[in-house]
């Protein structure tokens, strides 16, 4: 059995930790730690993703309840390709109830401790409020809540996971990716970058933004989304989806483990939301579906033109730093190109910046390229280069016009579909040590507060 190969030596020193006492996943572990998992009605391909690879300390049979139909039946799919492919096949063994009453036989069985939720988002802050409170554990596919009115159920349903000493967390793989990684690495050398600006609504300090489809391939295959996923009611708007993940990289890398107060410390500017249309032969391309289903008919025009909320962009400030996030998505990338990702922080001696578009071949590259073109910035960066390359070894810079652009071996260039092992492994991590860090709940709780917030405000400005 393999498990995912290091990203750092602090990653390895803790994946090694959680690994010491753990027994192999063929059932052989101690009855008392084994991790045993459970799938809630998976919509989503994520859901299938976090069962991508084995880990130590998990049982290999996985409980899975969800109402008859399409959406369970492809994640088993998914599953059983995992378990027959050539190259490091999986074990998994999938014990599936399918029935209306999949989510209070769920709870009644109690076939494990630790449920994984990827799906229809409409009841997912229900699902959670009621699946801590029954006293399991939730890894949860983002976003936990998709508006403002369901906002403090999932602030009730933190405190209820602290009184039943159960652990909520969401699923946020962007901070496995390497550029990112080293971006926040980078950002935490003083010589090199100074300290983060202040920036103004016009220019702000972070900005990230991404650009993702709807046609698109996923381990292999085109991948087939369920029709609800264009449906907002279910799947939820762009500003409170895709933007939770760019919030959360906004937190992480310019207050890193810092504890954020959403009272105190947030304070939104503006925000604005657009559709993304398609039609009924694009439709029926990614869902096999020859129609639009009454529920999406709400956002039909002319009979033909489905336009779906997928758009939005916050700004806001984030104690006193201003941040600008994004999320855009089109129905398909260009030839050889796909999801791309944008980013830039800016320090008062250097910026360092994400970019993936054509010139990087679509592929995320950080640079980093002096904030007024300082002469001491070379000498710094080889002053501050050993302890990046200690905690990321292989890392390097390249000297280029502009600045430099940060070399990375392409051991660390995973890929998305493998963040999913990576989030998993620390939440098993977690669950180990009995606790999460202090920064994340209230962190998670401030992530939502600012897109569900977004959200209402991006309504009302459309109607002004």
């Amino acid at each position: 059995m393999k498990l995912i190969p290091t990203v750092s030596s602090l990653f390895l020193a803790a994946l090694f930790a959680a690994c010491q006492s753990s027994e192999k996943t063929t059932g052989q572990g101690s009855e008392k730690d084994m991790i045993r998992l459970i799938t809630l009605d998976p919509g989503h391909f994520h859901a299938a993703l976090v069962q991508k690879t084995m880990y130590d300390g998990v049982d290999s049979v996985v409980h899975v309840y969800a109402p008859d139909g399409p959406d369970v039946q492809l994640h088993l799919d998914k599953i059983q390709g995992y378990n027959t492919r050539a190259d490091e096949p999986t074990h998994w063994k999938e014990e599936v109830y399918k029935g209306s009453d999949f989510f209070d036989k769920m709870i009644a069985d109690r076939a494990g401790n630790v449920v994984v939720m990827a799906g229809n988002n409409r009841l997912k802050t229900d699902y959670i409020q009621k699946t801590v409170g029954a006293g399991f554990n939730v890894l949860a596919d983002k976003p936990m809540v998709i508006s403002s009115d369901k906002f403090n159920e999932l602030k009730d349903a933190f405190a209820t996971a602290e009184q039943k000493k159960v652990l909520l967390y969401d699923i946020m793989t962007e901070r496995y990716e390497i550029t990112t990684m080293l971006q926040r690495a980078f950002s935490r050398q003083a010589d090199v970058f100074g300290t983060l600006q202040k920036g103004t609504p016009d220019n702000p300090a972070v900005t990230k933004e991404s650009v993702h489809h709807f046609y698109k391939n996923v381990s292999g295959s085109i991948l087939t989304r369920p029709a609800w996923f264009m449906d907002v009611a279910q799947q939820g708007e762009g500003i409170v989806d895709v933007t939770t993940h760019l919030v959360d990289l906004v937190q992480w890398e310019c207050f890193p483990e810092q504890t954020i107060d959403y009272g105190k410390d947030i304070r939104l500017t503006s925000a604005r939301r657009w559709t993304t249309d398609m039609n009924l032969s694009q439709f029926k391309a990614i869902t096999k579906q020859n129609a639009f289903p009454d529920y999406l008919k709400k956002d039909v025009v002319n009979d033909s033109i489905l336009r779906v909320y997928s758009n939005g962009e916050i700004n806001y400030q984030l104690r006193g730093i201003h941040a600008k996030v994004s999320v855009t998505w089109a129905y398909k990338a260009p030839e050889g190109a796909g999801d791309t990702h944008y980013s830039i922080m800016r320090g008062t001696k250097a910026n360092l910046i994400i970019r993936q578009g054509a010139e990087q071949q679509y592929k995320p590259t950080l640079y980093i390229e002096s904030a007024s073109g300082d002469a001491a910035l070379e000498t710094a960066l080889k002053t501050a280069l050993p302890a990046i390359q200690k905690e990321f070894p292989g890392v390097d810079v390249k000297k280029l016009a502009k600045g430099w652009e940060v070399i990375i071996p392409e051991k660390y260039k995973e890929g998305h579909e493998a963040h999913f092992g990576r989030v998993t492994q620390k939440y098993l991590q977690y669950l180990k040590d009995g606790k999460m860090p202090a920064w994340e709940v209230p962190n998670m709780i401030a992530k939502y507060y600012t897109t569900t917030q977004a959200l209402e405000l991006a309504k009302k400005s459309k109607q002004k």
